[in-house]
């Protein structure tokens, strides 16, 4: 029998018989420690199972239970094991779909009559409980294609069958078995059940078969695992906490946005007190791209159908577009993106090397299509508004303007409490325009300006736009999820596509190159992620109300409107509750809405003229002139901004 060599990360190689399993080279070259995390390897860009037969020489990456290939094995793992228990609990005539992993666990699609109930879900995880005990190994075989139809329409599952007539390319298909129940898989799987201690089924929905609206609706249970019982139930904790800081939740409660199906879904409307935060943060981001040398365009909603044709929209990106308009015999199209209007801008007069580079930002609200289903509150939107900037660069100058545009990404987000960030530079997809030689250079420039600034960062193979490379920061909330925000995109194909020039110190034409960048992403998806991340409770220079007046009778109303119109005429964002109610009932109410202090008049302060200031936490200040709570508000809402030490 002939030898292959085997090495392993962190042990040593040596040699073993063809045929050899993966598990029994672990154990030779692994200590015992060791062994019992690992779960399946790599060798190469293919993951095995330790029941492999390993029959050509290779070096093995392991796929520990501390790693996210791990804990996307196990829930893999635990879909397979969800089915069966579903399988043994309602019968053979149960037709099981597809359950991969998810970002935060798993999920299976069953076509089954009856509906599931919650009193289901507990009988489903006792069986998955009894299916972990017995420890059952996910055992693996092939089959011909051709044979694997015949097992499945033997058994009547006819989503599986569908599934095997698309492989036609695939001779031999790989299932997987626990006990008497077999699923269609590429695997691996974790070795045996027993790995399986901590889940949840989590929830029931709704999915079409293969997300197609005209196929049968299927039954998709969702659930989660971990290694350990004290990662589920921290995991179970942040989905609570999560529930109670529901960007659409609060955004009702404290009277910051509404969606009116009248109006239309996906459309915001901004209430007052949403509207005054969205003024901060725009007079906030207007403020910043003054300092940084931005100009501010202004541009309109609609444009010329020929527009989106020139720019390569209507190419790439048209499903994602309003139907055309008929404007006079033209079609006219509302717009999904700023660029067009900003190189328009370009287009008006010549441009000289002197100018670059050229900064233009604006806060543009733009449209685009989501499917219903696909609506989220203020996370997905048909109308939004992006905080859009185009800068264009000579050539030499590329590498530092996205340094500096990282430069004001970070301090930007960094103000509004955001400090950890992942960042990915996503690379050209498969379908592209432009020249190679032209990506190689922007990959490039983004990446060296990324190295510069010291930003850890990750490649993200293929998911490029279709005209450049770009890199992506996703900001962490308070909670640790990930959310996507920051963008930052090289360009070389608009300013070729509309033939956009510069004249050079040489005296000849040369062509710019295009920066998109957004550092927000959209006002309303980043106001969705301050609610959920300050669960409503904002800074104090972003407040919408920073403080409330409360009379204790209403001896103190003449008083309590000086008061008001006092703070209010030297900038103060002030309210008042003069209601006939108890003291106790108005505090309670303010403390409710967030109000970060509350300003208590009865006949003291009224004889005084002072008020006594109370902390939304339930402490007290000591009397104070109405001029030094003002001093006070305007001192501490800077320092919530960083602008004071």
């Amino acid at each position: 029998m002939s030898e292959i060599e085997i090495s392993i990360a962190g042990g040593e190689s040596a040699a073993f018989a063809a045929g050899t399993t993966v598990q029994e080279t672990v154990k030779a070259l692994c200590s015992s420690k060791e062994r019992k995390k690992i779960l399946a390897v790599k060798m190469g860009d293919k993951a095995l199972d330790v029941t492999a037969s390993l029959d050509q020489s290779g070096h093995l990456t392991p796929i520990t239970m501390e790693s996210a290939e791990g804990l996307a094995l196990l829930r893999h793992s635990a879909a397979h094991v969800m089915a069966q228990a579903v399988v043994d609990l309602f019968g053979d005539d149960v037709k099981v779909a597809i359950g991969p992993a998810t970002a935060d666990g798993f999920y299976y699609d069953f076509d089954r009559p009856q509906p599931f109930t919650p009193d289901d879900f507990a009988a489903i995880e006792k069986r998955m409980q009894e299916i972990a005990a017995q420890r059952l190994p996910f055992a693996r075989q092939t089959m011909a294609r051709q044979d694997a139809l015949a097992f499945f329409k033997e058994r009547n599952q006819q989503y599986k069958v569908e599934l095997l007539e698309d492989l036609t390319d695939e001779e031999e298909i790989s299932l997987y078995s626990l006990g008497a129940f077999v699923d269609l898989c590429r695997g691996p799987h974790i070795p045996h059940t027993g790995f399986l201690q901590a889940f949840k089924i989590m929830r029931l929905a709704g999915a079409y078969w293969r997300g197609d609206e005209n196929r049968p609706m299927l039954q998709r249970l969702y659930g989660t695992a971990f290694f350990d019982a004290k990662a589920l139930k921290q995991y179970l904790h942040q989905i609570e906490e999560a529930k109670k800081r529901d960007h659409r939740k609060l955004g009702k409660e404290l009277e910051l946005f509404t969606i009116n199906e009248q109006v239309g879904p996906g459309l915001i409307l901004w209430l007052p007190k949403g509207a005054l935060i969205r003024k901060l943060i725009e007079d906030y981001w207007r403020s910043e791209h003054y300092d940084n040398d931005y100009e501010l365009l202004y541009t309109p909603h609609i444009a010329k159908r020929d527009l989106w044709a020139t720019s390569g929209h209507l190419d790439f990106y048209v499903d994602d577009m309003f139907s055309a308009m008929d404007v006079d015999g033209v079609d006219y199209q509302l717009k999904p993106m700023n660029c067009p209007f900003h190189i328009g801008i370009y287009t008006s007069k010549k441009r000289s090397y002197r100018e670059f580079p050229i900064r233009w930002c604006e806060l543009g609200t733009v449209y685009r299509y989501e499917r219903t289903g696909a609506l989220q509150g203020l996370m997905r939107v048909r109308g939004f508004t992006q905080d859009d900037a185009h800068i264009f660069v000579r050539p030499e100058q590329l590498e530092t303007e996205i340094f500096n545009i990282l430069a004001l990404n970070l301090h930007i987000l960094a103000t509004f409490g955001f400090t950890e960030y992942d960042v990915y530079l996503s690379t050209r997809p498969d379908k592209y325009v432009g020249s190679d030689e032209n990506w190689e250079k922007a990959t490039n420039a983004l990446k060296s300006a990324l190295e510069k600034k010291g930003l850890k960062y990750e490649v993200d193979p293929g998911e490029g736009v279709f005209y450049g490379p770009k890199i992506d920061i996703k900001i962490k909330d308070v909670l640790g999820r990930s959310w996507q925000c920051s963008t930052i995109q090289v360009d070389f194909n608009l300013p070729e596509r509309f033939a956009l020039k510069y004249t050079g110190e040489d005296g000849k034409e040369h062509q710019p190159i295009m920066i998109h960048r957004a550092l927000m992403g959209s006002l309303e998806r980043f106001f969705g992620v301050l609610i959920e991340h300050y669960a409503g409770a904002f800074p104090l220079w972003m407040a919408p109300v920073q403080t409330v007046i409360l009379n204790i009778t209403d001896n103190q109303l003449p008083y309590a409107e000086d008061v008001y119109a006092r703070l209010r005429k030297v900038g103060v964002r002030v309210t008042k509750d003069l209601r006939n109610e108890k003291l106790n009932f108005k505090i309670r109410e303010a403390q409710m809405a967030k109000i970060p202090y509350m300003i208590i008049v009865g006949d003291k302060e009224m004889e005084t003229d002072m008020v006594t200031v109370r902390l939304k936490n339930g402490k007290n200040l000591a009397p104070m002139p109405v001029a030094e709570f003002a001093e006070l508000i305007n001192r501490e809402s800077k320092m919530s901004q960083g602008l004071e030490g």
